[in-house]
């Protein structure tokens, strides 16, 4: 049996472009759009977990309905010569009737069921053009929030307001994520460094033993394991003279 086409139609279908800089997180949206007469589940998935954030990542979408997903890009260092290989699939299957169990549904689905599309992701830098651009709007928007400021807040719905306090909630999050991570990071690099220039120490206490040096330098004196390991030493010395 072939494999089915995806049911869902997506928008962007193929490329998931983010425009930086990349000094903060950047989001992008993709939209599906169920055009059947049946219930749809849907799953995204990507191969670079820890760099996005997806908002939401599962659901259903109701016969005729759409939906938009928020693609959360993390703060990094962008090289223009490296390529980007993040890409990014969507997985769908019918809902059953009366299905309340998504995670039975996805662990039990059988792979002929299972239908999916694949997009890649595509980092763009902003052109002069759009950095114009960007400038002018930011000139223009006191004089047009001056104008609009009392029509806009009426007609603003409330669930609009809803969406971007849970949206900041999520950024603000993601922020702490990364925080979290760099500091991991940066402890777990240290500890590298403190292991590494102990077994340093110790390799050259045991060469000095090994060529019969008998006192440590200054430096040696003032750590007590390497002072134990010389006064071990000595008093094999003095068995051995005591014996002769």
């Amino acid at each position: 049996m072939s494999k089915l086409d995806q049911i869902l139609i997506l928008d962007p279908p193929s490329d998931l472009r983010f425009k930086g800089p990349f000094t903060d997180v950047v989001t992008t949206n993709l939209k599906l759009r169920n055009p059947s007469d049946r219930r749809v589940c849907f799953k995204v998935k990507t191969t670079a977990p820890r760099r996005y954030c997806v908002r939401p990542n599962s659901g259903v979408i109701d016969p005729g309905s759409s939906v938009s997903i928020s693609v959360m890009l993390q703060p990094f260092d962008y090289d223009p010569n490296e390529k980007s290989k993040h890409k990014f699939m969507v997985q769908t299957i019918f809902a059953p009737p009366n299905v309340t169990d998504m995670e039975s549904l996805w662990k039990d689905a059988k792979p002929d069921d299972l239908m999916d599309s694949k997009l890649r992701c595509v980092f763009e830098l902003p052109s002069e053009n759009d950095k114009v651009n960007d400038v002018e709007a930011t000139r223009a928007a006191p004089v047009m929030n001056s104008v609009k400021a009392e029509s806009s807040a009426a007609a603003v719905p409330v669930a609009a307001g809803a969406d971007d306090a849970e949206m900041k909630k999520v950024l603000e999050k993601c922020k702490r994520l990364q925080a979290e991570m760099n500091k991991l990071n940066e402890e777990n690099r240290q500890l590298k460094a403190v292991r590494r220039d102990s077994y340093t120490e110790g390799l050259a206490v045991s060469l000095r033993i090994s060529k019969g040096k008998t006192r440590p330098s200054a430096g040696e004196q003032q750590d007590e394991r390497t002072s134990s390991v010389w006064r071990m030493q000595d008093d094999m010395q003095k068995s051995v003279e005591i014996k002769d």
